[in-house]
């Protein structure tokens, strides 16, 4: 919650027009952050022998494993996955998977998936079994494009046989499930202009379908938030403060509750911010008792070949310590190893 007040006093303050502008200015297919580029050398056939190689060692050489497919891009270990297979007969997740075990296992697992797959294996992971995890299904469907959740769909349905929309429905209820309805319609606006007419126009409606009015209209958050782009919202919330001294946080914070609430925040964070938005969920998984493996190994892995490089810089702006320290301290084993491989020379 400290961070979204943060960036809400940063959109509504004296600065505002200066960094949308900013935002505006972004181009359509912007610079690569990752973390994780194509080996130039590449031979998905020499590859595949040395993995194999390394799980045929005493005890398994899990350093040539982790220099191996860190050093690979996916679209590089998609093709050993291949002639692995086609040299051995046998699916190499199938052998990692009786050869690894716990975390690092994970992590490695999670390298071999392509992106789509990746996040539908975690979105059908948070709703399986007892329990859903909420916070996972947010953090996916707000930080993917349309065209990402298209392919995740597509996936999904191929890999589990039914639609990731019927899983959602069976799995969560009430406005939280609208939401992630609203944002499996893969509609978004995607565009970086700014309509100040339209911004104008929604920031009255929010407030006129929350404070000013005896309950909630949820219907106009879930359609605002979930089809305006990230600058477009940003500019909603710095109008918002023409019509409540309140400000747009605190009335979501007000008007909504539970995982809803969590979801409208983590939209409004991630629009304005995806780097830092990623960041406050690694910090938040490592800190107090023990680790959330699952979240580090998720964020780390779907991130490396987008943003990571911005990730560490935005950890260590708002927290003056690096993510790498804070692995080193929560982690330990090949899990560490791996992880702070995943993040680079810096």
């Amino acid at each position: 919650m400290a961070f979204f007040k943060k960036i809400f006093k940063k959109v509504t303050g004296d600065e505002s027009d200066q960094d949308l502008d900013l935002f505006v200015k972004t181009p359509v297919k912007p610079p690569y952050y990752g973390t994780v580029t194509p080996q130039p050398h590449f031979s998905a056939i020499r590859d595949a022998a040395a993995l194999q190689k390394a799980i045929r060692a005493k005890g398994v050489d899990e350093a040539a494993i982790i220099d191996l497919l860190v050093k690979r891009s996916n679209d590089q270990r998609q093709q050993i996955k291949a002639a692995y297979q086609l040299d051995t007969g046998k699916p190499l997740e199938d052998v990692l998977k009786s050869a690894l075990k716990s975390d690092f296992e994970n992590v490695v697992l999670s390298l071999l998936m392509s992106p789509a797959y990746h996040d539908a294996h975690e979105l059908k992971e948070a709703m399986k079994g007892l329990g859903t995890k909420e916070h996972v299904l947010s953090e996916i469907l707000i930080s993917r494009s349309n065209r990402q959740i298209n392919e995740i769909k597509k996936v999904f349905k191929e890999v589990y046989g039914e639609d990731l929309e019927e899983d959602i429905r069976n799995d969560t209820s009430g406005d939280f499930m609208t939401t992630l309805l609203a944002l499996c319609k893969a509609d978004r606006n995607e565009q970086h202009d700014i309509d100040d007419s339209l911004a104008n126009k929604d920031a009255k409606a929010l407030y006129e379908a929350g404070e000013k009015r005896k309950g909630t209209d949820i219907a106009v958050f879930i359609d605002i938030f979930t089809s305006r782009s990230g600058p477009q919202l940003c500019k909603v919330m710095q109008l918002y403060s023409q019509y409540s001294e309140e400000g747009l946080a605190d009335a979501v914070m007000n008007e909504l509750k539970g995982d809803t609430e969590d979801c409208f925040m983590a939209l409004v964070k991630c629009a304005w911010n995806p780097a830092a938005y990623f960041a406050e969920k690694l910090h938040l998984a490592m800190k107090g008792f023990g680790n959330d493996s699952d979240t580090i190994t998720r964020i780390i892995v779907s991130r490396s070949e987008v943003d990571l490089k911005t990730i560490l810089k935005e950890y260590k702006r708002l927290y003056q310590r690096t993510l790498q320290e804070d692995i080193l301290a929560e982690t330990k084993g090949d899990f560490e190893k791996i992880l702070l491989a995943l993040c680079g020379d810096n």
